[in-house]
Order: C-alpha cells, then sequence, then structure tokens
C-alpha cells in the first residue's frame, strides 16, 4: 500500500513498471468489475486497460468531452442547479444527496451522451444498486446487485446498438464508429459497452459524492461557508479544497510488471499495490496543515482526480457542476447543519454518501443579489 505522495505519484505515472490490467485475479478490484459476465475481460474497461490500447482509447473519445461541449452545459446546468436548490430551501429541509447532488451529474452525463431525460433516474437507481453493499457481505453475491447490473448492461448494449445506427458527436458515437490510432483497429463490442459503462459510472457517482461531501465539510466548518459568501472569489480554490478533502475515489490498484524499488521497499514482479489518494491528499510534506479544511488553501496538488496516463477525463466537467451548485447554493443559502445522520454507502472503492439529511436557513433577497451581482463580475454563471 502507497499512502504517501511522493511515493504515489512516480507509481501512477509508470505505466510500464505498473499495469492497470494485468495481476492474478484483476478481476476483482474495479469498477462494478465483480459483477460483469466473466466474458468480459479485464483489459476491455478504460480505466483497467494498459498502453498503447489505454492511450489510443482516451484519444478516440476525447473530442466528446472538449472544452467547447463541456462550455455548452454550463446555461442548462446552472439553471437545473437553481431550480433545485430553490425547490431544497423552499422546502426547508431534505436530502441533500438525492435533490441537489445526484441531479447534476445526472442531467450532465444525459446531456452530453444524449440519454433522453426520463432514463436517468432509473440509470442512476440501478448503478446505486451495484456500487452499495447494503445488502450483502465482501466476497459475497447479491441478487439485488446481480439483476441491476443485468439492466444496466441491457440498457447500455441497446444504446450503443442506437448510436451504431445513428452516430452523434457523443463519446459513445466515437466509441462506437471510430477507429483507435497506431493501427490498433477498432473497438470489440464488448469495449464499445464498457465506455458506456464507465462514462456513466464515473460521472454519475464521484461527482455526487464531491458535492454532497463538500457541503457536509461547510457544515462541519462553518466558518468557511461565511468566508465563501464573503469572498466569491474563492470559489476555485474552494472546489479543489473540497476535492482534496472528499477524494471520491480514494484508492486505485496496479500491478508490479517488474521489480522496483520504491520508498526503500522492494515490490517483486507480480505483486499487487494500491495507491491511495486520499492519503496523498493529506500528506503533511506536501500540505500544510493537511486536516484543515481551508477553502482559501494556497497551493493544492491534491490527486483526487488521480495522476498520469489514467487521469480522470471528466474533471473539467465534475469541475463545473460543483461550481454551478456552489454558485446556487450561495445565492440561496444562508446557511445549514444536518438533520440526521448521514448514511455513508458501503464500499471501500468510492467514498460515497448515500443519504444526508439538511435543514437549509434561507438567505437575505440582499445577499442573494450580492451573489448574482459578485457571480456574474467574475463570469461564473
Amino acid at each position: 500500500m502507497f499512502t504517501r505522495y511522493r511515493d504515489i505519484v512516480p507509481v501512477a505515472r509508470d505505466s510500464v513498471a505498473f499495469s492497470s490490467e494485468s495481476g492474478g485475479d484483476r478481476e476483482g478490484g474495479g469498477t462494478m468489475i465483480e459483477d460483469l459476465p466473466r466474458s468480459v475481460g479485464v483489459g476491455s474497461v478504460i480505466n483497467m486497460m494498459d498502453d498503447p490500447r489505454h492511450r489510443a482509447l482516451r484519444r478516440l473519445v476525447a473530442p466528446g468531452i472538449t472544452h467547447a461541449r463541456i462550455a455548452a452545459l454550463e446555461p442548462v446546468l446552472a439553471d437545473a442547479a437553481r431550480s433545485a436548490v430553490d425547490q431544497a430551501v423552499r422546502r426547508g429541509h431534505g436530502d441533500l444527496v438525492s435533490d441537489i447532488a445526484a441531479e447534476l451529474p445526472l442531467l450532465a452525463i444525459a446531456s452530453l451522451l444524449g440519454i433522453p431525460p426520463q432514463d436517468r433516474h432509473q440509470i442512476f437507481a440501478w448503478i446505486n444498486a451495484v456500487l452499495d453493499y447494503a445488502d450483502r457481505q465482501l466476497g459475497e453475491t447479491s441478487q439485488t446487485s446481480a439483476q441491476a447490473m443485468q439492466q444496466f448492461m441491457a440498457y447500455g448494449h441497446r444504446f450503443v446498438e442506437a448510436r451504431r445506427q445513428a452516430p452523434g458527436e457523443d463519446v459513445i458515437s466515437l466509441a462506437v464508429t471510430g477507429e483507435l490510432n497506431d493501427g490498433l483497429g477498432r473497438l470489440s463490442a464488448v469495449e464499445q459497452l464498457m465506455v458506456f459503462n464507465v462514462v456513466m459510472v464515473a460521472g454519475l457517482e464521484t461527482t455526487r459524492n464531491a458535492i454532497a461531501g463538500g457541503v457536509r465539510a461547510f457544515i462541519q466548518h462553518p466558518e468557511q461557508w461565511t468566508r465563501l459568501q464573503n469572498q466569491r472569489s474563492l470559489i476555485d480554490p474552494a472546489l479543489e479544497e473540497i476535492l482534496r478533502w472528499t477524494s471520491p475515489t480514494p484508492y486505485n490498484r496496479r500491478t508490479a510488471t517488474r521489480d522496483v524499488e520504491i520508498g526503500g521497499r522492494l515490490i517483486r514482479r507480480g505483486e499487487k499495490v494500491t495507491l491511495w489518494w486520499a492519503s496523498a491528499n493529506r500528506d503533511e510534506a506536501i500540505f500544510e496543515q493537511p486536516f484543515a479544511f481551508d477553502i482559501g488553501r494556497p497551493a493544492n496538488p491534491h490527486l483526487a482526480f488521480g495522476s498520469g496516463g489514467h487521469g480522470c477525463l471528466g474533471a473539467q466537467l465534475s469541475r463545473l457542476e460543483m461550481r454551478v451548485v456552489l454558485n446556487a447554493l450561495l445565492e440561496r443559502v444562508e446557511g445549514f447543519d444536518l438533520a440526521g445522520d448521514t448514511e455513508w454507502v458501503r464500499s471501500n472503492k468510492h467514498t460515497g454518501i448515500r443519504r444526508m439529511p439538511v435543514r437549509y436557513s434561507e438567505a437575505s433577497s440582499q445577499s442573494a443579489r450580492h451573489g448574482a451581482v459578485t457571480g456574474a463580475t467574475e463570469g461564473r454563471f
């Protein structure tokens, strides 16, 4: 287990010595892989794929998530965030996860891929059922999870086939119709399906948990919420601090392809290693007062999106979703507190919040007007 920043970064960036694809029973170690049909090999999944195929696949789908495509979503997401926050504040209380944190990622991914709006909540329910070990012990199979995975994969198959018949400019269309460079040909049908799988899971799960975890951090550190209200220019540093603090994906795994020494320890060929991003994000050698939630942190080279060639493709979209939610909350919310216990997802793969009851204190109209003017001046809306 690598827990120090200075050890983790070199390992993450060395895709030759540390494989994302190979190694023993690798099937058990990644996003929903334990529930996939055994016909789906690990090398079919982008986050468990090695170069050169991994690099070529990223290049193939990258045009579907360009800066321009993501920026075009901002007005839609900003309106949706205001609407979700407004409804929650009018009620005065509710589950922040289902009311706000999950809505923006759902809408963003559905819009980016062209998924019918009426389908997105069902997809969300399937993914929740698969990722949350609510009704099973580790190593056991849940009938609920298995059924949800089967339905989710069936939906993905239909969606991929529809894109094959009528392609657009989205990530799935590119995966279906495009060719990998370096003479690697086209993606297999399984690889195409797994692009849909990973985009949906990564796009929904991590950002939702960063938003919910970020609000929870502000509830626990109300002086930081007051600080952000008074200094809206801190919104971008606040986003980075939320990502560092929450670390939505706490770790990833690699397998050594040769004997290598890291941090004074010999890692032998074939041994598995884990890269603990959450630990690196609290490394006192890198971050001053790492256990303080500080939205004005001047230097924040966190690893919430990973490092190296497997860094998160959706980092820009995630930041946009978080920003529009924070802006909407700043417009309408003077303060908030927990209205019940936070229910965490039973998973060691995701820092997930299942449910978080929150009470809202509505901001005065004067404060809301100030927030809107300040936000517009900074070009955030």
